[in-house]
C-alpha cells in the first residue's frame, strides 16, 4: 500500500475512533474503567520494583567493583560456599596502599554529635561515611559547593569534611559553607564542599539493612574516622572475637570484618589485572600463615553486587507479578466489552465493506477505536497510579516509601503499556468483526 493511502486511512481511521467515543458511552466507561484500575493496580505495584530492580549508576556501574577476600576460611563461609561481603581493616589497608585500582575507595559507616549553638536546641546524632577520597570522583558524587578533599588529606588524617545537601541547608540556610569550621563531638572539621541531593537508590555502596537509606550527612577521611577511634555503625562480623582487653589496636588487627571496599576498573584489561592482583595478595597471605586455606576471591562489578544480596526479594517479584496478573484480568474483561462495542458496528462495517473497504480497513478501523480506548484508560490508569503510590507512601515503614515514586519515564511507560496492552487485546475483537460477511449484516437489516 502506498505511503499516502495508509497515512490517509489511519487519519480516517481515528476520526472515526474519535467520533465513536460519543455513542455507546456507558460501554466506552466500562471499557476505561476496566484498563484503567488494571493499569493503576500494576503500576502502583512496579513502582518499587522500579526503584529496587534499577541500575543506581547505569553509566558507569560496569566499571565499580567490590572485593571480597575469604578471611575466615570454610567454617565461615556463607550456605553457598560465598566469603565475607565486607573487609577487615588489615586487608582494606592493604589494598588501598596497593594502588593497583583506577580508583579505590575503603568506607565504613559512623555517627557524629553536633551541637547547636543554641541552648534551646538539642545535639543531633548525624550518619556519617568516612571513606577515601576517590569515593566522590568513583560514584560521581554532584557538588553545589566546593569540591572533595585529596589524597594528601586522606594521609594526613587531616579534620576536613564534606557536609550533604539536606544538613548543610538546614545549617547554613542561604549560605555558602566552605571554607568555615564546624564542630563534631568537640572536634572541629574545616569544610571543603557540600553536596548537591544525592540518594542513589539502591544505595549500592553500603547496602547494609536498607537497600534504600538516605545518603549520609557528612563525609570526612576514612583515615581520619580510624585514628579518632570512631566506631562502626554498621554491619560488623566476627570470626573470632579480639583479644579481651586489646582495644581498639585489637579490633583493627583482627579478622573482624566491617568495611565496604570499591574501586574503578575502566577496561576488561584493568579488570583482569586487578583479579590477578587479588588472586597474589591471597596466596602472599597464605604463605605468610595467615591463611591455611585455599586461597578465595570474588570481584563483582554493580549489577552483579545487587543480584548477588538479591536486594530485589522474591516476595517483591511476586506481588509485582499478581500486579500484572490483575491486569491481565482486566484486560480480559476489556476483549468482551470491546466484541461488545464492534459488534453494535456490524451494520456500520457492513456497507463499508459492500462499498468496497477492505477487510485490512476495516481492521485498522477497530485498532484505531482499541489505540484510543487505550489512551483514554491509560489517563484513568495514571492517576489511578499516582493515588496508589500516595498511599504507599503514607503506610510503607521508613526509607521503603521513597521507592513509592514516580518519575517521568514510569509516566511514559505507564501511557506507553496501555496503550500496547489495549491493542493486544483487541486484535482478536477486531479480527472477529472485519471478518464478518457484509451480505448477512445487510440482509439481517
Amino acid at each position: 500500500m502506498p505511503q499516502s493511502r495508509l497515512a490517509t486511512m489511519l487519519s480516517y481511521s481515528g476520526r472515526l475512533a474519535v467520533l465513536s467515543l460519543r455513542r455507546n458511552a456507558i460501554l466506552n466507561a466500562l471499557m476505561f474503567a476496566a484498563v484503567g484500575i488494571g493499569i493503576g493496580g500494576s503500576m502502583s505495584t512496579y513502582t518499587i520494583y522500579y526503584a529496587m530492580a534499577g541500575d543506581p549508576i547505569p553509566w558507569k556501574s560496569s566499571q565499580l567493583f567490590t572485593p571480597q577476600i575469604d578471611s575466615w576460611g570454610p567454617l565461615g563461609r556463607d550456605r553457598n560456599g560465598e566469603p565475607p561481603d565486607q573487609l577487615g581493616y588489615q586487608d582494606a589497608i592493604a589494598l588501598l596502599r596497593a594502588h593497583v585500582a583506577h580508583r579505590a575507595a575503603a568506607m565504613y559507616r559512623a555517627r557524629l554529635t553536633y551541637v547547636p549553638t543554641s541552648e534551646n536546641q538539642a545535639p543531633v546524632i548525624l550518619n556519617v561515611r568516612a571513606t577515601s577520597a576517590d569515593f566522590f570522583a568513583m560514584f560521581d558524587t554532584p557538588f553545589a559547593q566546593g569540591g572533595a578533599w585529596t589524597t594528601t588529606d586522606d594521609d594526613a588524617r587531616a579534620n576536613v569534611v564534606v557536609l550533604g545537601a539536606k544538613l548543610a541547608g538546614k545549617l547554613f540556610p542561604g549560605r555558602n559553607p566552605v571554607g568555615q569550621t564546624i564542630t563534631f563531638d568537640d572536634k572541629d572539621y574545616r569544610i571543603v564542599g557540600v553536596l548537591k541531593p544525592w540518594n542513589p537508590a539502591p544505595r549500592f555502596y553500603e547496602l547494609g539493612h536498607n537497600a534504600l537509606a538516605d545518603s549520609e550527612d557528612v563525609f570526612l577521611p576514612f583515615n581520619t574516622a580510624v585514628d579518632r577511634q570512631m566506631p562502626s555503625n554498621g554491619h560488623t562480623g566476627c570470626n573470632h572475637d579480639p583479644a579481651p582487653g586489646s582495644g581498639w589496636t585489637g579490633f583493627l588487627s583482627s579478622d573482624c570484618t566491617w568495611i565496604q571496599y570499591w574501586v574503578q576498573l575502566p577496561t576488561a584489561a584493568d579488570v583482569q589485572h586487578y583479579r590477578q592482583f587479588l588472586d597474589h595478595y591471597v596466596s602472599e597471605q597464605q604463605r605468610l600463615g595467615r591463611f591455611t586455606w585455599p586461597p578465595l576471591v570474588r570481584l563483582r562489578d554493580v549489577r552483579q553486587w545487587l543480584a548477588y544480596k538479591r536486594v530485589v526479594s522474591d516476595e517483591l517479584r511476586a506481588t509485582t507479578l499478581l500486579g500484572f496478573g490483575f491486569l491481565g484480568v482486566c484486560l480480559i474483561n476489556a476483549v468482551g466489552l470491546m466484541l461488545a462495542k464492534f459488534s453494535s458496528h456490524n451494520a456500520e462495517l457492513a456497507v463499508r465493506r459492500a462499498l468496497g473497504a477492505s477487510r485490512a480497513h476495516l481492521f485498522v478501523q477497530c485498532l484505531a477505536e482499541t489505540a484510543v480506548i487505550g489512551a483514554v484508560g491509560g489517563l484513568v490508569g495514571l492517576a489511578l497510579a499516582l493515588a496508589g503510590v500516595a498511599g504507599e507512601r503514607a503506610i510503607l515503614p521508613g526509607q521503603l516509601s521513597r521507592a513509592a515514586n514516580v518519575d517521568i519515564h514510569l509516566v511514559a511507560l505507564t501511557l506507553v503499556l496501555a496503550i500496547v496492552a489495549t491493542l493486544c487485546a483487541g486484535v482478536y475483537p477486531a479480527w472477529r468483526v472485519s471478518r464478518t460477511q457484509p451480505a448477512w449484516q445487510l440482509k439481517a437489516q
